[in-house]
């Protein structure tokens, strides 16, 4: 098995898209948002924009979180940057900026937060999406702090990560693990497996967990599962309830 961290230095519980569902995902206000109320990780996407700098947003497109159209790899980052990214959740985040990834490393430092960024490249971006981001986060990290965790959807994005920064841990993103898990993890050098909670079963949680390798389920947003995960040993937990963490321990 992959070599890890010992003993796994990120906290279990992670603010999915920044803040969950208490700030505009993907945004600078979605990361105090989950800051504010008490978490110290957070997970937020990254991909390209057409002059190859990276931006974080989920979706390939814009129209869902933002008052833009089209694809965001046909945007330079000057015009993503000109977009709100706010409004359409809620009038009292009107005005929100879709940050890059350099403004987001900057706002993690300042709020000491911890991160997983998932690499979200567009069809045709995979490996240089990978690289760009990873080389960024190694240059801009502080010496001694507890890296990234850098995962994705995407082989290519991944391989190209470990090309660039081979010293940032990498997990594999999965919406259900597949049987041969541990053979990817190897080749990959991963230290860790994400996968959809929604889709893993009882056989394949107990098979990660007793493997010593960290699972990390999204996303989690029943009190109920929540416990049930994190009683099975899971290592982390994404999540969109930022009430969550103090409910269960109430």
């Amino acid at each position: 098995m992959t070599s890890r961290p010992t003993p796994w230095p990120y906290p279990r519980w992670i603010a999915h898209r920044g803040g969950g569902s208490a700030a505009p995902e993907n945004t600078l206000a979605a990361m105090r948002a989950g800051a504010a109320a008490g978490f110290r990780m957070v997970e937020f996407d990254v991909m390209l924009s057409r002059d190859g700098v990276p931006v974080l947003i989920h979706d390939e497109t814009l129209e869902r979180t933002t008052d833009g159209a089209g694809e965001v790899s046909a945007h330079d980052c000057a015009d993503l940057m000109r977009l709100d990214a706010g409004r359409w959740f809620g009038p009292a985040f009107a005005g929100e900026r879709m940050p890059t990834l350099a403004q987001a490393i900057d706002c993690l430092q300042s709020l000491q937060l911890c991160a997983n960024i998932e690499i979200k490249p567009a069809p045709g971006f995979e490996r240089e999406t990978g690289r760009i981001a990873a080389r960024m986060i190694a240059s801009r990290w502080p010496a001694g702090a507890v890296p990234p965790l850098l995962s994705s959807f995407s082989p290519a994005a991944l391989e190209a990560a470990r090309e660039a920064a081979p010293d940032l841990p990498r997990g594999l993103l999965f919406e259900t693990v597949p049987q041969d898990w541990a053979v990817h993890l190897r080749a990959h050098a991963a230290v860790s497996i994400h996968c959809d909670q929604a889709t893993l079963g009882d056989a394949m949680l107990r098979e990660v967990c007793d493997a010593g390798v960290p699972l990390l389920c999204y996303t989690v947003n029943a009190a109920g599962r929540a416990a049930e995960l994190l009683a099975a040993g899971v290592a982390g937990l994404f999540t969109d309830r930022l009430e969550l963490p103090q409910r269960l321990c109430a």
